[in-house]
């Protein structure tokens, strides 16, 4: 009789003690989900090795990569801000020159001279439109993954080629060179059509930079896995302090604000570059000149 009842006398104890432990450990858990919640930072230094602490680790780890996901989102949520306020920004010029022209055309007063001016002057405004959205759009695909990028060894001097083509008539306009050192053609690690793009932008920048008269230069030099290929000329160059900042999307330097551009260019570029495992650097002497050095990788065969 005497060991029955102090059975049940130490079972209820134990029903007992494990309600009460199981409450206990519930208020923990439900510690843990607010802060959690609250993403206040999970500090518990004083939690004894067992069950419970091996709960704590996992939770932190949760926490954490909860906090990593929020502060990505809120990265990309200002990334888009600030890409549809630059947007606006490059598109807020050519569409108010579009208005002042097409007011011009529709004036009655202007002579038929003006207003083939005008009209000639909204079809490079259109163009420019046309350029900057494509160039947005590319920007965008690229680095989202979204353009399948294929890339092959081909050979480097019909890109050269294509690329100078592109450009020759505005260099025409402003008379300046583009002299091309002799090289023996190599095949590199390329695709022919985005990287005929790479280097018209850095030819179209170095004719806008460089004054009426000037000479722009191009060099292949190959290396051991990389083909270097140099674009120098004698224009403005560049402030030491922006050589960096240059390859920023939409960074323009104060000192050309007044000069036609989108600040696109360039960081399209590197995003092309970085598709083919290649990349570029730049020097510069501001009032000497710039070169700037696309590096491709080296075809095997």
């Amino acid at each position: 009789m005497i060991i029955t009842i102090v059975l049940a006398v130490l079972l209820c104890l134990a029903v007992g003690c494990g309600i009460y432990q199981n409450r206990k450990t519930y208020r923990r858990i439900d510690g843990l989900l607010d802060l959690v919640l609250s993403r206040e930072k999970i500090e518990y230094s004083d939690v004894k090795e067992g069950e419970f602490s091996a709960l704590v680790t996992k939770v932190k780890r949760i926490q954490e990569v909860l906090g990593t996901q929020a502060n990505r989102a809120e990265e990309e949520k200002e990334q888009v801000k600030r890409l549809v306020s630059n947007m606006s920004h490059q598109l807020k010029t050519p569409l108010a020159n579009l208005s002042v022209y097409a007011e011009i055309i529709n004036e009655e007063a202007a002579d038929e001279k003006i207003k083939k001016d005008a009209a000639e002057k909204i079809r490079k405004q259109v163009d420019k439109l046309d350029w900057i959205i494509g160039s947005l759009m590319k920007m965008v695909k690229l680095e989202q993954n979204v353009i399948v990028f294929e890339a092959e060894n081909a050979p480097i001097r019909q890109t050269l080629l294509d690329a100078v083509d592109a450009v020759y008539e505005k260099a025409e306009q402003k008379d300046i060179q583009i002299i091309s050192q002799p090289y023996e053609d190599c095949r590199l690690y390329h695709n022919r059509k985005w990287t005929t793009e790479v280097f018209v932008n850095i030819l179209e920048n170095a004719i806008k930079y460089t004054e009426k008269g000037g000479t722009i230069q191009l060099q292949v030099c190959p290396y051991e896995i990389y083909t270097e290929i140099r674009i120098m000329d004698n224009g403005r160059g560049i402030h030491e302090e922006e050589l960096t900042k240059i390859f920023q999307r939409f960074y323009r330097s104060q000192e050309v604000e007044h000069i036609e551009g989108s600040g696109i260019g360039l960081y399209l570029s590197n995003l092309i570059l970085e598709k083919e495992k290649g990349y570029m650097t730049v020097k510069s002497v501001f009032g000497e000149g710039s070169c700037f050095s696309v590096f491709l990788r080296n075809g095997f065969a």
